[in-house]
């Protein structure tokens, strides 16, 4: 046998498993954390996140009360104005996909749909944890350069902090589920923004004004201001319900069963 053949027969050839290995979640999950920066209005949106945060901050340190410049405070007031525009950012994760024409491919290249909407779900994770991050840093610089003569105060206990995270991973699971239900990207954004209203506005009626208080969306607000009472529990798992179990479930639905164009 000479020695080209018996090169050719020591090459082992490739085996059909590497071709038709599925990506893995962790990949999955990178891709779309690169879609959200790619795109402009990702990338624009996440930077006016940061931006509304940083400006808290020194409206707060300018004008601001003494009481209003200890960590805690401060540290609220910026979560919650970031968190403000947090499910906008998780629509756009999960309607991008629709707006631009690639829900197709992506499902050719990764057929298990659900799949797909759990690596959405993570990548709004990752990005909610970054943005309480984010908040954490520009509170925290605050505090340190506030006026001559404020007396710093850092305290915030542990719950408080964990709470701090949970809230700005509900408000982007919230927009995760509206884009998932809707799949695309104005009538979620719409919806967001207006049914919080029309809820509000149920809650001017004294007859069911006690149960409106149980659906609405300020209910999540508790969680960066004080550690949370077991009645304050109650409320914010019976908001979650509404505002993420319920269009999650009928996005997952739709998903799952819609043809793809």
């Amino acid at each position: 046998m000479s020695s080209t053949s018996a090169d050719a027969v020591a090459v082992p050839a490739p085996h059909p498993l590497d071709r038709d290995a599925r990506p893995g979640l962790a990949r999955l999950t990178r891709v779309e954390l690169r879609k959200m920066v790619d795109t402009r209005s990702g990338f624009w949106l996440l930077l006016v996140v940061a931006a509304l945060m940083a400006l808290v901050v020194v409206v707060v340190e300018l004008a601001g009360k003494e009481h209003d410049r200890v960590f805690s405070e401060l540290l609220s007031g910026t979560i919650q104005t970031g968190a403000y525009l947090l499910p906008v950012v998780g629509i756009l994760l999960v309607t991008a996909e629709w707006g631009q024409r690639t829900a197709l491919v992506s499902f050719a290249l990764v057929p298990r749909r659900l799949r797909v909407v759990l690596a959405k779900v993570l990548a709004g994770v990752v990005l909610a944890l970054a943005a309480v991050l984010v908040a954490f840093v520009f509170s925290a610089l605050g505090v340190a350069i506030a006026p001559p003569g404020t007396g710093a105060d850092w305290s915030l206990s542990l719950g408080l902090i964990g709470q701090d995270f949970l809230y700005g991973l509900i408000l982007m699971m919230i927009g995760i589920a509206f884009g998932t239900a809707l799949l695309s990207s104005a009538p979620a954004i719409v919806l967001y923004f207006a049914l919080p209203i029309a809820i509000g506005a149920l809650g001017s009626i004294s007859a069911i004004s006690g149960t409106v208080e149980w659906l609405e969306i300020n209910a999540f607000e508790a969680l960066t201001k004080e550690v949370a009472s077991g009645h304050q529990w109650a409320q914010i798992l019976t908001a979650s319900l509404l505002w993420i179990a319920v269009p999650l479930a009928i996005g997952l639905w739709r998903i799952r069963r819609s043809e793809i164009r």
